[in-house]
């Protein structure tokens, strides 16, 4: 639960399409700040009058801040802010000079006839002559008194686009009929890249995004509506230059519009930057499908070789590196299908326990044991995956042949805790001698893994006497990796 809605239920008597309406108003808090070059800050009002209580704070990205200090949080007693208490009885804003040079407005959020909030709207009171600075406070204004009349944020906003624009990115103002009433230099720097050369003032600015479009077809009607102030709502304009992302938002006064701002962001650079991390993103998945498909040949050519092995030792141990082989193959499987390096390990597991019952099947006279997983392994990092891959691999293959002639299962555990992962594997076989210290062998797999367990990755490896038989195998790793300086 968002800090809104904890306040609006613990707090308030506002119904769920009231909290709905204050979140969207949220959602263009940055359009409104910036607009108005002035802190905004968001005050509901209490349980039966009993107060006011400060819900969300915004400082603007066109203006300093006029309020340093958070007001989240805070609740104000009726009658400690006169102008607050007014805006809310008469629905009306209310502009509050102050002795420090502020100049705070008490703007009414309204829905449905009812005011579910206040706006307190601290802003400079020095004079801003620049025609680029009138431009805004008018369209805040104008945002403003829509806000007061419920009819802002719009709903059933037209969404085609991402990395939405903000007001210093550019803005187009248009009149009613849709044409160009002022436009801020970026915005024009922006129609400039997507190939105009003409001056925009004046334009049907529809006319203008239709001749830019340049694709066969027809123009997208969404790109229309928006470009003519008619929708709310976000698209992108893309052509062989450039690409735009425009964002409309019509002005209506008394439910009939009067103009439209069109904010407008130039992301060319964004677009190539993402085509660029896509491609590189393929490209290294394409390594990790190669990489995969290279260990599984390699894999096939080790268990032909151990086919034709004359030897029961030579033939084991060239088993044993197939199925190593093999488990650092299915880990570049898995990441040749993830987006990133994070890998899903449950997958992984899986089919590391299938390798393994695989090659446990072919033993000669003897029941195949089962293996049974308990425990979610989720994501884990490439540069870890491959270690405990291979490691639980080796255990796995022990538990199976030292786990004989017992036909229980043997079982796989993970959890998950304070950035370590632990995976225990037991088995019901006979069990270890006791005094018998199971490294003091020559056994390679073993060896293998301490090596990728504790000295790769400083994890902790114990093997034990299980109750009431067989062997207790447990890893500790660390999720994150030490950096190494």
């Amino acid at each position: 639960m968002t800090f809104l809605s904890s306040v609006v239920k613990d707090r308030t008597d506002l119904e769920d399409k009231d909290l709905d309406h204050l979140q969207a108003l949220l959602a263009d808090w940055t359009l409104l700040a910036d607009l108005s070059m002035s802190d905004l800050v968001l005050w509901i009002p209490t349980w039966h009058g009993k107060g006011f209580f400060a819900a969300a704070q915004i400082r603007p990205a066109t203006s300093h801040t006029n309020v340093p200090e958070d007001l989240v949080g805070e609740f104000i007693a009726p009658g400690r802010r006169v102008d607050l208490d007014k805006a809310l009885s008469t629905r009306r804003k209310v502009v509050h000079p102050t002795d420090s040079g502020l100049r705070v407005d008490a703007i009414p959020v309204i829905l449905n006839e009812k005011v579910i909030a206040v706006i307190s709207r601290h802003t400079n009171a020095d004079g801003r002559g620049g025609r680029l600075e009138q431009v805004y406070l008018a369209a805040a204004e104008d945002l403003m008194e829509m806000v007061a009349a419920g009819s802002f944020p719009a709903t059933g906003e037209v969404s085609k686009a991402n990395q939405a624009p903000r007001v210093g990115d550019g803005l187009i103002r248009l009149s009613k009929q849709g044409e160009i009433e002022y436009v801020s230099p970026n915005a024009a720097s922006a129609f400039r890249r997507l190939g105009l050369a003409a001056d925009l003032i004046n334009q049907d600015l529809a006319k203008v995004v239709a001749k830019l479009q340049k694709t066969p077809g027809p123009v997208d009607e969404a790109i229309m509506l928006v470009a003519a102030g008619r929708a709310s709502g976000e698209v992108e304009l893309d052509n062989s230059t450039s690409v735009v992302t425009l964002r409309g938002v019509p002005l209506l006064r008394n439910d009939e519009r009067v103009g439209a701002l069109v904010l407008v962001r130039d992301v060319a650079d964004l677009r190539r930057k993402e085509k660029a991390l896509l491609t590189k993103d393929a490209t290294i998945r394409e390594v990790h499908h190669r990489v995969k498909n290279n260990l599984q040949t390699v894999a096939a050519l080790l268990r032909l070789q151990a086919r034709r092995a004359k030897s029961d030792e030579t033939r084991d141990s060239l088993a044993e590196a197939q199925r190593r082989v093999s488990a650092i193959a299915v880990v570049h499987e898995a990441l040749s299908r993830s987006p990133g390096e994070v890998i899903p390990f449950d997958e992984v597991i899986n089919q590391v326990i299938a390798l393994v019952t695989d090659a446990s099947s072919t033993i000669e006279n003897e029941k195949p044991i089962s293996i049974e997983r308990q425990g979610e392994f989720g994501e884990l990092p490439a540069e870890i995956a491959t270690p405990i891959a291979m490691a639980v691999v080796e255990i796995l293959q022990n538990a199976i042949e030292h786990g004989r002639p017992t036909s229980e299962p043997v079982q796989i555990n993970a959890t998950k805790s304070g950035g370590q992962i632990r995976i225990t594997i037991t088995d019901g076989g006979p069990g270890i001698e006791k005094g018998k210290d199971v490294f003091a062998t020559d056994q390679l797999g073993l060896q293998i893994v301490r090596t990728l367990i504790v000295d790769e990755l400083g994890g902790g490896l114990t093997i034990s006497a299980n109750s009431p038989t067989g062997v207790k195998a447990e890893i500790v790793a660390p999720i994150v990796l030490r950096k190494s300086n």
